[in-house]
């Protein structure tokens, strides 16, 4: 063998390793989308998107050796996709090597989807949506750039002929001399552009653009996010220095300006934290350097040093505005996805145009001409992307929803969709158990590792002192009495305001003891008013707490603008699931539309609804359905909505605190009493009129002293 084959196998062995090792680094930079994603999500979906961060790695890896790499790199139809290579198969090492690291690349971009739809989109949907990203689009239009790099990068022409039958295998994009040098466009805004499909098709979670959010969660751990930033920041170094394809002169220039558009990312973004914040905010930290990564990875084979900063900071500024502009567009993305990979992404395809050096790009193109051709690439694969993934997500949209139910997205898909109870749920479990029974001797979960367990180590650590210490029980009950006082404050907030400005709308509620197991609710919309009232079977604090539960959902519901019988139809199941023997909830849940004066509602196991009209005669509506959390219902069909136009009349509701009252006879008044007292200050302001009515009635109980509590709502001008 002579000493020039040494060397060539020598360098095709260094090149190998090379591209392994790259692969590895892009194999770890999962983990860190999975740190990232999971640390900028809520808790209770922690679980749901560390999952699917697994999932979905493996499901594309499998999609792309079935297909998606024959797709991707088979000889080319026309330069539109390719035609065979399915079921990939090779005795070649430099083949195998450049599958592994393909299939690296291939679940980056299914990962990328994954925090943008977090927190609301059913596991398997997203498993759908996986399929689609990395078995037909990303295939597709990774042929149309890439798919020379395949073949003709280790074989003849007479080699190719041989094994294709062709020498066709350059992409249509490819042909015109557009740039991708490691997938700024390819991987992270085709990646990007189906993340923005499925967030305007899922929209945004439940209560994100409300007034008391102002826009923002929080997420469960930004430390971890920020860990999960670093692993990215150290596997891209593997994602662009692997896709060189070999060891040699050019991957130090690759690494220094990875890592230099990176730096000045993370800088640009904290600076413009500190403009705006006044302080260094963790989200603009994250996306500065992400930002700067994803802008670089097109042309960091082409550029210089000092144009590769310049190009990190104008990813990160774009990204920071992209992001703002989705927000105020109520565009729902969790880890700011689009603005990182698809935003980013555009400007650093373009850079490769404006910035590079045209002598390595080797494309025989002037400046103005590669620019020309990259905004064709850009332009055609995001059209591409965006339209068909929008299409086909919309039509599985139709007929399985890819979006998890309301009551289910309040609870946390890490119960919902994976039964995985943490140890915060089972402490309340016990919690709950040891307030119903009074049983010191029950003992919560405990671990030293998590803040659930730390809080039922020391609950445990109380339970056993007041077992042993009538002092330490003397104390005790003093705390349960600054809870009580605390959960009537707790309460107060759950119950609205007396009057909702400019709505015709009004309720009062008055406890008889200090946690009211009655309540009502006003939800207003621009045009119309969802209304709730409701009594738990029971007093005091027990009563009080699933008064908040039914509160809870009743919210949650009625942002969603559900219907009333749907809206009782959840409110009853999932109470069902959660309940404590003998508790239930009768209640009127409706809805008042203030353009057509009609009044909606649902009458479950509660006191009559009662409507006066204009002449001064009351109608009365009795319940037609169970009581919410006796039994669980397999539909809606059972909840009959009741409906009517007010046109003068005015809908009444309340609870038997008030027709169970007592007169001066000790006789309770009944439904007529109660109607007789409503006659009697009708004439009066509304709100004036409500107080009038519940003076009247402590005044004619026994002592002045409510047996039960008592709830009133009046609905009407």
């Amino acid at each position: 063998m002579m000493a020039q084959d040494v060397i060539d196998i020598l360098t095709s062995n260094i090149d190998t390793l090379w591209v392994i090792d790259c692969a590895i680094l892009v194999f770890i930079m999962q983990a860190g989308f999975m740190c990232m994603e999971t640390g900028l999500s809520r808790h209770k979906n922690s679980i749901n998107v560390a999952l699917k961060n697994a999932a979905d790695f493996g499901v594309s890896v499998v999609i792309f050796w079935i297909f998606g790499f024959g797709l991707m790199f088979g000889t080319s139809y026309n330069g539109f996709f390719g035609t065979d290579l399915f079921f990939f198969k090779t005795d070649k090492a430099e083949y195998m090597t450049y599958f592994v690291f393909q299939a690296m690349f291939v679940a980056t971009a299914a990962t990328i989807i994954s925090g943008a739809v977090a927190e609301r989109m059913k596991f398997n949907g997203y498993l759908i949506m996986t399929v689609l990203a990395t078995g037909i689009i990303y295939p597709i239009v990774g042929h149309w750039a890439w798919s020379s790099s395949y073949l003709s990068k280790y074989d003849t022409v007479d080699q190719l002929l041989a094994i294709t039958g062709t020498v066709k295998t350059t992409g249509w994009l490819s042909d015109l001399g557009f740039v991708d040098f490691a997938g700024s466009t390819i991987v992270h805004s085709v990646g990007g552009w189906i993340a923005l499909a499925a967030v305007i098709i899922l929209g945004p979670r439940i209560g994100k653009y409300s007034d008391a959010n102002k826009g923002k969660f929080t997420g469960s751990s930004f430390p971890l996010a920020v860990l999960g930033t670093l692993i990215l920041w150290f596997g891209w170094f593997g994602f662009n220095g692997g896709s060189n394809g070999a060891m040699d002169e050019a991957v130090p220039l690759i690494l220094i300006n990875t890592f230099l558009a990176a730096a000045f990312g993370l800088l640009t973004g904290l600076s413009i934290s500190y403009l705006r914040f006044k302080k260094p905010d963790p989200f603009y930290i994250i996306l500065g350097p992400l930002a700067g990564l994803v802008a670089i990875t097109a042309g960091c084979n082409s550029m210089t040093s000092v144009t590769s900063i310049f190009v990190g900071i104008i990813g990160a500024i774009i990204a920071i505005i992209v992001n703002e502009v989705l927000n105020r567009f109520e565009i729902d993305d969790v880890v700011g996805a689009v603005p990182v990979h698809l935003a980013a992404g555009v400007w650093g395809t373009l850079a490769v145009g404006l910035f590079s050096d045209l002598s390595i790009l080797d494309t025989g193109l002037d400046r103005f001409s590669q620019i020309k051709t990259q905004l064709i690439g850009i332009i055609s694969i995001g059209t591409f992307t965006f339209i068909s993934s929008y299409v086909i997500l919309s039509f599985f949209n139709k007929f399985y929803p890819l979006r998890v139910s309301p009551v289910q997205e309040e609870l946390g898909l890490n119960i919902a969709e994976h039964n995985a109870v943490s140890i915060e749920h089972d402490l309340i479990s016990i919690l709950d158990k040891q307030s119903e029974s009074g049983d010191l001797k029950i003992r919560g979960p405990q671990d030293p590792f998590t803040a659930g367990g730390v809080i039922g180590l020391y609950y445990n650590k109380l339970m056993s002192k007041l077992e042993t210490s009538e002092d330490e029980k003397n104390k005790w009950r003093e705390r349960i009495s600054k809870e009580v006082k605390l959960a009537v404050k707790v309460q107060e907030n759950f119950l609205p305001k007396r009057n909702l400005k400019n709505y015709p709308v009004h309720g009062i509620n008055i406890a008889a003891r200090e946690v009211s197991g009655d309540f009502f609710s006003f939800y207003p919309h621009n045009d119309s008013i969802y209304f709730i009232i409701a009594d738990v079977a029971g007093k005091g604090i027990h009563a009080g707490m699933v008064m908040a539960k039914a509160s809870t959902l009743f919210e949650v519901l009625a942002q969603s603008k559900v219907d009333p019988d749907e809206m009782v139809f959840h409110m009853n199941n999932d109470l069902n699931n959660t309940k404590t023997a003998g508790m239930f909830v009768t209640s009127i849940v409706g809805e008042y539309n203030l353009i057509t004066d009609e009044i909606r509602w649902v009458n479950a196991g509660h006191q009559p609804a009662i409507l006066r009209n204009g002449q001064g005669k009351y109608d009365q509506f009795e319940s037609s359905a169970p009581p919410l959390g006796v039994i669980k219902q397999k539909d809606k069909s059972v909840y009959n909505i009741h409906k009517t136009k007010l046109n003068g009349s005015r809908f009444y509701a309340f609870t038997d605190g008030l027709s169970e009252s007592l007169n001066d006879n000790g006789e309770e008044i009944g439904i007529d009493g109660s109607i007789g007292i409503i006659e009697q200050n009708y004439n009066k302001d509304t709100v004036k009129q409500l107080d009038s009515i519940t003076q009247s009635v402590i005044g004619t109980s026994q002592n002045r002293k409510l047996s039960d509590d008592l709830t009133l709502i009046s609905i009407g001008k």
